[in-house]
């Protein structure tokens, strides 16, 4: 057997390239996106009583992974990168279907002339993701306080991150310009610190990530056993930072 499965949309997402998203949803609350639909799934009466839940689960389309030989193991990013568990065992993009699920926050249902779209938040989703389905989230069914995933056992710890004073003001220029605040998205995505966690933290790398049209700039600072981030620049895209991409 065999099925075809059609997008019903599209998300529109601050996160243009993979490196830097969170790695869970919810993990970024600041991270904004607006879910499109293709006709005839736009419909406003389809989306009639989803104004009540708070909050969504998406299902989607991982359409960057390049499919390969399916791997049954995979070495995911929480454990460091260098143990290697079964891929049904994590949230890894390799997967047999590509399909992936989120939950995420259901800040609006805009209707205009009839066609609805979805404003939504704390998501970790790539721009141009295509959208399989759309489900409420139900917390007395899809909230389990009894779980435990022993793998996965709590949030990533945060690090401080702080701005240089010429990366604060870029920030904040590129927000209006934007209408979109930058500063707490880009706190909250650093905080994580997306570095694969087999590197140490080096004040000599660069690193960089985009954001919307922007490369995001920045370096770590280290302090005894302690290490923080800096943001050095936010600007417009340029093709003279060199950009660390993740395979996960």
């Amino acid at each position: 057997m065999s099925f075809t499965l059609e997008p019903i949309g599209v998300v529109q997402s601050c996160f243009s390239g993979k490196f830097g998203i969170p790695r869970q949803s919810g993990l970024a609350s600041a991270a904004r996106a607006v879910l499109e639909f293709y006709p005839p799934f736009d419909q406003a009466e389809a989306f009639s009583g989803l104004e009540e839940c708070s909050h969504l689960w998406v299902e989607f389309i991982f359409h960057q992974f390049k499919v390969g030989e399916f791997r049954p193991r995979v070495r995911p990013p929480r454990l460091g990168g260098n143990r290697s568990i079964g891929v049904f065992a994590t949230r890894a993009p390799n997967r047999p279907n590509r399909l992936g699920l989120s939950v995420v926050r259901l800040d609006q249902v805009e209707v205009r002339q009839g066609k609805a779209r979805l404003h939504i938040s704390g998501h970790d989703l790539l721009d141009g993701t295509p959208i399989i389905d759309i489900k409420p989230y139900v917390p007395y069914a899809d909230a389990l306080p009894q779980s435990h995933n022993s793998i996965a056992p709590a949030p990533p710890t945060l690090i401080p991150v702080r701005f240089s004073q010429p990366a604060l003001e870029q920030c904040q220029n590129e927000s209006a310009r934007l209408g979109q605040a930058l500063q707490p998205l880009i706190e909250q995505l650093l905080a994580q610190d997306p570095r694969p966690q087999y590197q140490q933290p080096d004040p000599e790398r660069r690193y960089a990530m985009t954001l919307f049209d922007l490369d995001v700039a920045w370096h770590y600072w280290l302090e005894g056993e302690s290490h923080g981030v800096e943001v050095c620049s936010v600007r417009r895209q340029t093709s003279d930072v060199r950009r660390l991409t993740s395979d996960v």
